[in-house]
């Protein structure tokens, strides 16, 4: 194909397509890189999912569709916060397919020629899985548009008036999609896709059964007792469950004997920081900073960033959300505000 385009327009091979650099068993076989331990402790199957059974349930029967019907999967995109699943679910569908899975990430296809070796050489019926879909340029996302509705590359040829397209016929393929930002997709990408699924956060429960399983998978032994105060400082998250739970894993046995109980456990989240609620150092400054320097509120994000030495994008993206979801602050039109919750909170802890 490549030296058929190079023929047409020597220009072409250089601009837009380029052989791929690895062998297409390797392109298959590729995957975004992972700690070897969130991979064991990753489930391989959807029953073995805990929690967002309503999204695994509705998964279920278009996956059973598609398997009776020997059909290619319809596209699926997931969004929701960091650390819910959405890798996971793009890890378990094509097992339950028993079809391959090619991986990529958005910010690693920077122009379509990256794009084109994956669509290429995808096998009837598999699934390619691109995490942080919202990161890929326009033009990326644009030559997605027909490969997903008709499965077909247009692939121009020239330039001006002597341009020509050439039309490249694509084996069926499902797109799973995963995104933290689903509105920076364009319109036309998000309809493009049949499934749609938001991902929530996990009840104490949920997380408590996770924190235990992956106890389990870890051979570390714990008390029921200390997988709840786990699961209570884990922000609604599996991934930061999983986290404080190799922390506390790593205390005991440092620490203590090894066994995890909740002494143990609480002593190894308080010295990491980490308070009944969940929220570690840089959220309590954030609230102290409030408090302590703007009684409270209102004040706006930039003053508070300023006044603590951090981008204001760290506060706004990465710790607010959750003090937000906490009921801990208010966003009004005169700035941020704590509230009556966060200040006893505050309160509780300086008391301990």
């Amino acid at each position: 194909m490549a030296r058929f385009a190079a023929g047409l327009c020597p220009a072409f091979a250089g601009s837009l397509w380029t052989e791929p650099a690895m062998p297409r068993e390797a392109i298959l076989s590729a995957e975004i890189p992972e700690p070897e331990e969130d991979r064991d402790l990753r489930p391989q199957r959807m029953a073995d999912m805990v929690g967002q059974q309503e999204v695994i349930e509705r998964l279920r029967i278009v996956v059973d569709a598609a398997r009776k019907r020997s059909d290619t999967l319809g596209h699926i995109l997931f969004d929701g916060p960091p650390g819910l699943g959405k890798t996971t679910f793009a890890n378990c569908i094509p097992r339950e397919l028993n079809v391959p899975l090619v991986t990529s990430s958005g910010p690693a296809l920077k122009a379509p020629k990256d794009l084109i070796p994956y669509l290429t050489n995808l096998e009837p019926n598999s699934v390619l899985f691109i995490d942080e879909i919202h990161r890929m340029p326009k033009p990326v996302e644009e030559y997605l548009y027909t490969a997903m509705e008709d499965f077909r590359l247009d692939i121009v040829l020239g330039e001006g008036v002597n341009a020509r397209t050439i039309n490249l016929k694509l084996k069926p393929f499902t797109l799973i999609g995963a995104t933290t930002r689903a509105g920076m997709l364009s319109s036309p990408l998000r309809d493009r896709f049949a499934v749609r699924e938001h991902l929530g956060f996990y009840t104490v429960d949920e997380l408590t059964e996770i924190v235990r399983r992956s106890a389990a998978k870890l051979s570390c032994n714990i008390a029921g007792d200390a997988a709840i105060e786990i699961a209570r400082r884990s922000r609604g998250t599996p991934r930061i469950a999983n986290h404080r739970l190799r922390w506390v894993r790593d205390y005991a046995e440092a620490k203590s004997s090894g066994q995890i109980t909740v002494a143990v456990a609480q002593a190894a989240l308080a010295m990491s920081g980490i308070d009944i609620l969940g929220l570690d150092k840089q959220d309590r400054a954030y609230l102290e900073t409030i408090l302590r320097v703007f009684s409270g509120g209102p004040v706006g994000v930039d003053s508070v960033a300023h006044t603590m030495n951090l981008a204001t994008d760290t506060l706004s993206d990465e710790v607010e959300p959750f003090l937000l979801r906490c009921e801990l602050i208010v966003r009004s039109p005169r700035g941020r505000m704590l509230t009556s919750k966060a200040f006893e909170h505050l309160k509780a802890w300086g008391n301990k």
